[in-house]
């Protein structure tokens, strides 16, 4: 029976990179996507019959909620959880749910996926939860725990590196966290920093296109080694048991996140206070 693997994010950049190695290696690869026509060309692309996709905007709570519960209906156990997708938005946006674009992206809809998932990933005999994180966390500004979750603050496409960044260092927090309330079992959860790709550089800046391509053509940023990392972690036996690190594309090897992230206190209040919001939104949605 081949390894069932979750990857969010896998229409482009080094998700669809990482989904193409995965399925190559056998997996059954399973798939989020927001756009159905980018959707059909990433399953093309990852070129297996054991290929699913689920449709949703990460930006909707509710699309996460559904999206969780239908792939934990089709399958009754899960080997990997990747948690790829995420934004850096230039310029700042609500989503429907009164949330912070990014706060709701890269960081709420995981922790929603993840717990949706947790039950089938129990089932594996060895299950591992990979996120994708960023060394961009370290530049992450003041940490308010809990308003950095809902409250949205203006900002210019020079200033959002640090909103950025904040979202990436809740993503790392978050696995930590994870990874304790996982101890003893069969899961483990573990986060990278994929270094800097040019795939997918600042989609929502005009001069985007040129400049990927002019990196691209210096080699610089090449996102086969984020990619590369994210399969890693997901399958390579050297990582079995390891959990509740943070590891880099520099050298693969693991790093301590940026301070106040280290802190199991500040850790597990992040935990509490997420759990809290997100159970409330929920209620004020149903």
């Amino acid at each position: 029976m081949p390894p069932t693997i979750v990857i969010t994010g896998a229409t482009n950049g080094i998700g669809r990179r990482a989904a193409i190695d995965l399925a190559r290696r056998g997996a059954r690869v399973v798939i989020t996507a927001r756009d159905p026509e980018k959707a059909a060309l990433a399953r093309r692309d990852i070129g297996s019959g054991l290929v699913d996709v689920f449709h949703g905007d990460f930006t909707r709570l509710d699309d996460v909620r559904r999206i969780g519960a239908g792939i934990a209906d089709r399958y009754t156990r899960i080997d990997v959880l990747v948690n790829n997708a995420g934004i850096h938005a230039f310029a700042p946006r609500t989503t429907p749910d009164g949330f912070p674009e990014m706060v709701a992206v890269n960081y709420l809809a995981p922790w929603l996926l993840t717990q949706a998932l947790l039950p089938a990933l129990h089932r594996a005999p060895a299950a591992r939860i990979v996120t994708v994180a960023s060394e961009a966390s370290r530049r992450h500004g003041t940490l308010r725990i809990p308003q950095d979750l809902t409250e949205s603050v203006p900002f210019t496409a020079r200033g959002s590196a640090e909103f950025y960044g904040r979202t990436k260092l809740l993503d790392i927090m978050f696995t930590m966290e994870l990874a304790r309330r996982l101890a003893g079992s069969t899961v483990t959860a573990n986060c990278l920093d994929p270094g800097f790709n040019t795939t997918g550089l600042g989609r929502e800046l005009r001069f985007a296109g040129p400049l990927g391509s002019l990196l691209t053509r210096l080699g610089i940023g090449d996102p086969a080694r984020g990619a590369g990392l994210i399969v890693a972690l997901a399958t390579d036996p050297g990582f079995a048991g390891r959990t509740g690190g943070y590891y880099t594309v520099r050298g693969t090897r693991r790093i301590s996140p940026a301070p106040p992230g280290d802190d199991p206190e500040l850790q597990g209040r992040l935990w509490r206070e997420t759990q809290r919001l997100l159970q409330a939104d929920n209620h004020r949605t149903t």
